[in-house]
């Protein structure tokens, strides 16, 4: 999730919110590695950044992200940063979002294995989402909510 976090630090995960509320674009979560993933049949999490919601719209064109047509401002990235497609979003095919399920995005995109290659994951694979880093100690601090404009 370069550059926004790092090998070897530590998260606090809130496991209880999405039990009384839905994931938010933006929300950094846990989850279940989807099946057919490397390291799906030993109990292995992923870490990624909720940026497709259930029902939404979403493509990658041109290295840029949209959603229902348009073009997602992602302020957390570099700013000559280019979104590669991959076998689930292809470039320039858009994808509906099944209700209860949710695209996954690492902020590394270059060098992560995310929802662009496996696509959506179900609401029921969410383990958690990050709401504290704080090792190393140096680190300490809340999440901060990421501001969209759509």
């Amino acid at each position: 999730m370069l550059p926004n976090f790092h090998d070897k630090e530590l998260l606090l995960t809130d496991k209880l919110s999405y039990r009384f509320g839905k994931p938010q674009r933006g929300d950094v979560i846990i989850f279940k590695a989807p099946q057919g993933e490397p390291c799906a049949d030993i109990e292995c999490e992923y870490i990624k950044r909720v940026i497709g919601l259930p029902g939404e719209r979403i493509k990658v064109e041109n290295g840029f992200v949209y959603i229902n047509g348009k073009k997602l401002e992602e302020k957390y990235l570099p700013s000559d940063f280019l979104t590669a497609n991959g076998s689930y979003l292809r470039e320039g095919l858009e994808q509906k979002i099944p209700e209860r399920e949710y695209l996954p995005l690492g902020d590394n995109r270059n060098h992560s294995r995310d929802g662009r290659e496996f696509g959506v994951i179900p609401f029921e694979s969410i383990v958690g989402k990050a709401i504290l880093r704080y090792w190393p100690i140096n680190t300490l601090g809340a999440m901060k909510k990421v501001p969209y404009s759509l």
